[in-house]
């Protein structure tokens, strides 16, 4: 049996991965603020009964930690880990208004993905067949090349790249796999809102697919779609000055906070 604990599964990726995974006969752990929701992911998914939710703020370490020990105590050996709770909004650093949003976006796609692996790193290592356990982070292709009037997002996804990276070199050892998601453009609540062309737009259910089958295999860096991935190795090898001229005039996603 596969249990599997996912935050941000109230919509999105987090409730495609909830999807597959339960499909796949796994037990699963759902976190999100909106409880409704989680209750209704909860009841059409298979096996509806073993599925436990917990309804918080990712911001909110006390209860995500409470959130974990409940987890643990019900199924006893976890092995996935998913942190795919994340914000995405426009911000622009001349702008003082814009200070809190960078805190928020800050809190939610970095400090929380350390607070959801945090409490069940002990349980891993001490339970048997770690080659099964996998911490999973979900990024963003916007953290490989800082995007303009993404200033807060890509640097919370490239800071997931970095954290992950580190945090698997720390785990090597102990057999726990860290695996880092990059998702392309996916047909979300949080793409929906753009007005931009975004190019080999994904749906999440098929992204989900692809997801479980890294996380599985234990790919330590995963970009999905396979289109976006040459894309971001193109992307990492541009100099500053060309990267600078197509990108500079890239389009920017609505700011929150104006």
């Amino acid at each position: 049996m596969t249990t599997v604990f996912i935050t941000g599964a109230s919509s999105g990726l987090g409730a495609a991965l909830a999807e597959c995974y339960a499909l796949q006969g796994a037990v699963l752990g759902l976190v999100g603020r909106r409880g409704d929701v989680l209750e209704q992911l909860r009841q059409r998914l298979p096996n509806a009964d073993q599925h436990r939710i917990y309804v918080l703020d990712v911001t909110d370490h006390v209860a995500l930690t409470e959130a974990a020990a409940d987890f643990i105590r019900a199924v006893g050996k976890v092995n996935v880990v998913i942190s795919s709770a994340g914000i995405s909004v426009g911000t622009l650093t001349e702008y003082t208004d814009d200070l809190p949003v960078f805190s928020r976006v800050m809190e939610i796609n970095v400090m929380a993905m350390v607070a959801t692996f945090a409490p069940f790193i002990v349980n891993m290592k001490q339970v048997g067949g770690h080659e099964q356990c996998r911490l999973v982070g979900v990024a963003s292709v916007a953290g490989i090349r800082g995007l303009p009037g993404a200033e807060a997002y890509s640097a919370s996804k490239a800071a997931v790249i970095s954290y992950c990276e580190s945090l698997r070199l720390e785990l090597k050892a102990s057999g726990i796999r860290v695996v880092t998601i990059v998702p392309g453009y996916i047909d979300t609540p949080m793409t929906k809102v753009n007005t931009y062309a975004m190019p080999f737009l994904m749906r999440p259910e098929k992204f989900a697919v692809k997801a479980i089958e890294a996380i599985t295999t234990g790919n330590s860096y995963k970009v999905i779609p396979w289109q976006m991935g040459i894309v971001a190795k193109i992307l990492r090898t541009l100099p500053n000055f060309l990267y600078d001229f197509i990108f500079s005039k890239a389009p920017h996603k609505a700011r929150v906070s104006k």
